[in-house]
């Protein structure tokens, strides 16, 4: 069985590559390293015995994704993480979001319903909820108006999945709605690398502690949490990965209810941006030098997820603590720098 992951050598597609092959899955990788490195493929074989077939291209290239389907023409499963993903970034450059989140995602779209009966894993997020009313977050939640360019590039997806998958029975769909990815593999071999300065919580946090940052920032403590500080829910990047390969395995086995399907995938508990540090101070030993700074555009106050539906009809639930994840994400961090 051949898949094609998007973005397979990013944080969260290379440790989702060693669950599908560690399951037997023949893996194909696209990524235009953009936001990753060619390293990561010796970490996937270190881990599982095999690298994946690798393929270097940047997905806004329609024609090079004509000529992958037509090489590549037993691909019978794709997930898809290629995409832009900082909230931040994305208020300052809309239009680079627009382009690789949503161009892609219909260049590959196309090319699947011209394929036909395709499973097709949609890399999806919690941001689709804006501020929630209730909290834990369901999946019946209303997808608020975005708060974010990034934010508005994941419902407007799910929209052109939905849609797409009205029109073509064949096409079988499910968008994986995360919360907060964190951590790293347990063997030390892949884990979070972003290119540049860190746009997420725990790699700033990691690269802080070892130096490499002088200080770590956090946006406001003006909100109405426990401390002040906003609230993620925080999900281990190995549990994930592993939901992941449950959600492509349904759809090839046709234990769908409809072929456009949606899931939460989080822990079902919140925990605050000073909860974060202390317990990474905690499992680490070591002191972050942090400071509050005012509110970033875009954060909502809090959001954690109601894993029910997920843990009852994916059959998938989150093992791993915080201070798992946490301590995987260091252990990572003096591995990557040692």
């Amino acid at each position: 069985m051949k898949v094609l992951v998007t973005g397979g050598l990013g944080f969260i597609g290379s440790h989702t590559v060693v669950e599908l092959q560690n399951e037997g899955f023949e893996v194909v990788v696209v990524d235009n390293l953009s936001n990753s490195s060619k390293d990561v493929l010796k970490g996937i074989e270190a881990i599982t015995g095999k690298q994946p077939i690798f393929e270097e291209f940047d997905l806004r290239d329609k024609q090079k994704i004509q000529d992958f389907f037509k090489k590549y023409d037993d691909v019978t499963g794709v997930i898809h993480f290629a995409a832009s993903k900082a909230v931040g970034e994305s208020v300052e450059n809309p239009l680079l979001y627009y382009e690789n989140n949503i161009g892609v995602l219909t260049y590959i779209l196309q090319q699947l319903e011209k394929k036909g009966g395709a499973s097709f894993i949609f890399s999806s997020s919690c941001t689709v909820y804006g501020q929630a009313d209730a909290l834990p977050i369901t999946e019946d939640a209303p997808v608020k108006p975005a708060e974010s360019p990034y934010g508005n590039t994941k419902q407007v997806g799910e929209e052109i999945i939905r849609d797409t998958c009205k029109v073509n029975s064949d096409l079988k769909a499910i968008a994986l709605r995360y919360f907060n990815p964190i951590g790293a593999h347990p063997s030390g071999k892949i884990g979070e690398l972003p290119l540049g300065v860190p746009q997420n919580l725990v790699p700033f946090v990691t690269q802080t502690a070892i130096g490499l940052r002088e200080q770590l920032l956090v946006f406001g403590n003006d909100y109405p949490t426990v401390d002040g500080t906003g609230i993620r829910d925080y999900i281990h990047v190995v549990d994930l990965a592993k939901a992941h390969v449950k959600a492509l395995q349904r759809l090839l086995d046709d234990k769908n209810e409809s072929n456009y399907e949606v899931f939460n995938l989080g822990t079902g508990k919140g925990s605050s941006v000073l909860e974060v540090i202390q317990s990474f101070e905690r499992v680490s030993g070591e002191k972050l030098n942090y400071k509050i700074v005012d509110r970033r555009a875009g954060d909502v106050i809090a959001a954690y997820a109601d894993t029910q539906k997920a843990n009852e009809v994916l059959g998938w639930k989150a093992k791993s603590t915080l201070d798992e994840a946490l301590k995987s994400a260091w252990e990572w961090e003096k591995n990557v720098r040692a």
